[in-house]
């Protein structure tokens, strides 16, 4: 009773650079913290002490005090603008502190960098072999010995979530306490769980200040210093009461930069000796082992969610999900789905194995043929599957989305259209209708059951892989779609979560000049703020089932995304939401007045004539409207993208043009877009710049003072005007995205890129992408790797562009300058990309500080002569200037082939060891200096 009486007072110092209007707050598990309530947290002071800032707290707790807390930065308001990551600290006051005590917590803000290693991509795979959950947990929390009157007791804590199997951590410095810097003499600490190391130490007052570092001891005994330079812990003698106990908690073992390397290829892609024409999940356990043979660590691959929107080739688009939930019944392997599979149906099998075996994917035939297959084995046993207790689990931890998609399904064949608002009573969705439709006693009820066994055995099937790629050290990376098809599973039970009337795309960029147009609704954030953005943290839930890392698609998206209006087929005349738009009265305020002629499409006679020569007269009568002598305006029925690509198909007058149907339409497009400013269509007071307005005839003829003028607007709204708001907006929804999983989060941050855009990714640990032909350095031509910042993902290709071959052959001039200034030879470069070339591209990549090199694999494959007999450009994935391209890139020889040529995977084996990327079970706790003749 007498100890539960004693207080204590504890003082927390954490030095911390804040901007002007804000401060710092401690919140945390307990009331005496605001029970994890920020705005009723603990408020913290500003002090200058020693050259820097800290930010100072002082509270009085019981004896035995315990808490979980955080620290986090607020405004004058207390509404939170940035915390900590990783996992929340935990404060243990130390046993036998005595009534009066003073217990400073000297602490660290945790990086969201520094937090990264706790990820379950290195936590549980990676690094799974330190058996960190398996270690003796021992307490720190206990001394051995009386304290005397000059006695100060000081706790180091340190993070260690790299160390090797069998190691231990000591501290060694200054001190005979801690072995005058002899190692095998240091302060052994005890690990505690979570990646954390403690360990008590009694020391006099006149023994500070003292200089110290962590040190690792392995199994074998070799010790080996941290980096960096030394710690110190020191004590203000002049306080009137002077802190009894010091907890240093030390943030995390300073080591050397990890680096690892990994390979990507789509799933649809891999060709192996058991599939029906396209890559199938259990295949990704064959990638897995060429990984590893090869020395890598990760495997990427493209989304992998149902797409079957249109139930044609259309719906290879791997971004344009059907649901974000469900996988894709193409990657289903039909062998695996019974024990039990009747003669007949093998030989179905064999039979369509042969016929699908062609040099790119058939996405129609081997998806028709595999339900088709499907379907035969599940009318076989399908009471035996649905009713057995690993079905029943399935189904009940994922009904949520699993009866609506299957539902939709139904729907989508039965109305032949996944335009669900042709659907009539059931366009609008309802839990009444859903059960209905899903019930018991229908006729359709083995429709809908066929559908739940599908998704069952994809899940059972990626899931094998899953724990194929863990077990031998290799991430499982997948991808976050930014959008979903406006036909969709989503967008029919969710509704109000999309802006129907918009469609989502990307201003003008090293892609395409046009901008692109993805198609899909704007996503409105308001809405889905409103349960803390439960939609997609239900995404990212699906999404760890089976990765421990993931690739965001289009990460811009998340700060603003470029909105078009749904009429629009091309992705040119857009604005960004958010945005600032600019005002009818800041635009009168600087004497633009003339809204009607700079925002409706500025054509003329001259326009006409110069497009369409002869022509004219024709596509003028079919299209315009002459509303003054030489000014024209289009028809009602054609002044829209879409309205134009339809009436040039339809029109009775089509013969006339039919032959230059593809020039007519580029004209009339460009005729269209030949405005300044963009009108809102929300409210007719606000205005957007068109995107490169320049470029116009509509601004070419305006008066200086208005060109000035809009220049400059032009300029502010696209690269000053908005990044604050662009970056709170990425604070808003980003964080929710990066803490409802422990998955390791990689953005693909290519395109015109806000100045805010990196420090908000910097912020918030996201691993950035760098495509040396694509460089984020401005006047820059080719990307220098041995300059990449290191968290960053570096890669010579990506899917979204051409192989490393197929680039190099696309431009002489271009491939000049590269093996000029990038290779450094004055020669004339080789016309095709040799594989010379290739091991000078590939090792610079291996050899840059970016935390993950990441090839395609058709780069890697590049590397030998041998799999370079297919015409470079085959080898493309995607096309991003085609909104129809197929996505239909399948390797020309199987992975059971690629593991068995050994001189090809010792050759990337090699360059992966000899850049220091270490492999799977090797170097996996590296760290700094040694200990030698007993200094640092």
């Amino acid at each position: 009773m007498a100890k539960s009486l004693h207080t204590v007072t504890l003082i927390f110092k954490l030095p911390y650079y804040t901007e002007w209007g804000q401060s710092l707050v401690i919140a945390g598990s307990q009331p005496v913290l605001g029970s994890w309530n920020v705005k009723q947290g603990l408020s913290l002071t500003p002090v200058h002490e020693r050259n820097g800032l800290f930010w100072c707290g002082q509270i009085s707790v019981a004896a035995g005090f315990t808490s979980e807390y955080s620290y986090y930065v607020v405004d004058d308001h207390k509404n939170v603008l940035r915390w900590e990551s990783g996992n929340k600290k935990k404060l243990v006051v130390p046993e036998g502190v005595q009534d009066g005590d003073v217990v400073e917590i000297r602490d660290w803000w945790q990086e969201a960098s520094e937090a990264l290693f706790l990820r379950s991509a290195f936590k549980d795979v990676i690094f799974s072999e330190n058996e960190n959950a398996k270690r003796e947990l021992k307490s720190s929390s206990s001394l051995s010995k009386k304290l005397e009157p000059e006695d100060i007791v000081v706790q180091f804590i340190i993070s260690c979530p790299r160390l090797a199997a069998g190691s231990t951590v000591v501290v060694t410095g200054s001190n005979p306490s801690v072995g005058n810097w002899r190692a095998q003499d240091g302060l052994k600490l005890n690990y505690v769980g979570d990646s954390i190391w403690k360990a008590y130490c009694v020391l006099r007052k006149a023994e500070f200040p003292i200089k110290y570092k962590y040190c690792q001891i392995s199994e074998a005994g070799v010790s080996s210093l941290e980096f960096g330079p030394n710690r110190e812990v020191d004590v203000d003698l002049s306080s009137p009461k002077p802190s009894r106990y010091i907890l240093l908690s030390d943030g995390s073992l300073k080591e050397s930069p990890w680096r690892g390397a990994g390979v990507a290829v789509p799933v649809f892609s891999i060709r192996s000796n058991e599939d029906l024409g396209v890559g199938e999940f259990l295949d990704l356990k064959l990638l897995v082992d060429w990984a590893v043979n090869s020395g890598f660590h990760l495997v990427q691959i493209l989304p992998i969610n149902d797409t079957s929107v249109n139930r044609m080739w259309w719906d290879s688009y791997p971004y344009s999900s059907l649901s974000v939930f469900a996988l894709h019944p193409l990657y289903l392997r039909v062998q695996a789905l019974s024990d039990a599979i009747p003669g007949d149906i093998k030989e179905e099998i064999l039979q369509a194995k042969k016929q699908l075996d062609k040099k790119d994917v058939d996405y129609e035939a081997s998806l028709a043929t595999k339900l088709t297959i499907a379907r035969k084995i599940f009318n076989l046993e399908k009471d035996k599957v649905l009713n057995s207790a690993s079905f029943k689990k399935f189904l009940s931890e994922n009904q949520e989305w699993l009866k609506p998609y299957a539902a939709f399904c139904f729907l989508r064949d039965f109305f032949e259209t996944s335009d669900h608002s042709q659907w009539g009573r059931f366009s609008q969705f309802s839990k009444e209708k859903l059960d209905k439709l899903v019930g018991e006693g229908t006729l359709h009820h083995d429709i809908i059951r066929f559908h739940y066994y599908i998704q069952y055995h994809l899940y059972t099937q990626l899931s094998d892989a899953a724990a194929y790629a863990r077990k031998n050290k290799v991430i499982l990376k997948g991808d976050l779609p930014i959008g979903v098809d406006r036909n969709s599973v989503d967008t029919w039970v969710y509704p109000t979560l999309f802006r129907m009337n918009t469609a989502t795309g990307a201003p003008p960029d090293y892609f395409d000049k046009n901008g692109q147009n993805w198609g899909f609704p704007t996503y409105n954030w308001e809405e889905m703020s409103k349960d803390n953005y439960g939609w997609w943290r239900g995404r990212l839930t699906q999404l760890a089932k089976y990765f421990t890392a993931y690739r965001i698609d289009h990460i811009l998206g998340f700060f603003r995304i470029w909105e078009l209006p749904d009429h629009a087929a091309t992705g040119l005349v857009g604005k960004f939401r958010p945005s600032i738009p600019l005002s009818q009265e800041e635009l009168l305020g600087d004497g633009i007045w003339d809204f009607d002629r700079l925002s409706r499409p500025y054509v003329r006679q001259e326009f006409l004539e110069g497009k369409f020569g002869s022509l004219w007269t024709v596509i003028a009568a079919n299209f315009l409207n002459e509303y003054e002598k030489q000014c024209y305006e289009f028809k009602e029925d054609c002044n829209t993208e879409k309205k134009i690509i339809a009436k040039l198909k339809t029109s009775p007058e089509k013969s006339l043009w039919v032959e230059k149907e593809d020039s007519v339409r580029r004209g009339l497009f460009d005729l269209l877009q030949n405005i300044v400013l963009i009108r809102d269509p929300e409210d007719s007071t606000k205005y957007y710049p068109r995107f490169n307005l320049e470029d116009t005839t509509n601004f070419r003829d305006l008066d200086e003072h208005s060109k000035n003028v809009l220049r400059r607007l032009y300029y502010d709204y696209y690269f000053s005007r908005q990044e604050n708001l662009w970056r709170q907006n990425a604070l808003k929804t980003l964080p929710v995205l990066l803490d409802c999983s422990d998955m390791l989060a990689c953005g693909e941050d290519l395109g015109m890129i806000p100045a805010c855009v990196h420090p908000v990714m910097q912020e918030l640990g996201l691993i950035g992408l760098r495509i040396q032909r694509m460089p984020s350095e401005p006047n820059c031509e080719f990307g220098i790797p041995s300059q990449y910042n290191y968290m960053t993902v570096c890669a010579p290709s990506c899917h979204d562009c051409s192989t490393l071959r197929a680039w190099w052959e696309e431009n002489e001039e271009r491939r000049s300058r590269f093996y000029k200034t990038v290779i450094g030879s004055d020669d004339a470069p080789p016309s095709r990309c040799t594989p010379e070339v290739v091991h000078f591209v590939v090792k610079q990549h291996f050899d840059a500080p970016s935390m993950w090199a990441i090839f395609p694999l058709q780069d890697l494959l590049a590397l030998k002569d041998k799999y370079t007999a297919r015409p470079a450009v085959e080898e493309t994935i995607n096309d991003p200037t085609n909104p129809r391209h197929y996505w239909r890139f399948r390797l020309h020889v199987p992975l059971e082939s690629m593991l068995e040529d050994k001189e090809i995977q010792a050759a990337i084996k090699g360059l992966v060891t000899s850049s220091g990327r270490s492999f799977p079970g090797k170097n996996a706790g590296r760290s700094g200096g040694k200990v030698s003749n007993g200094k640092a």
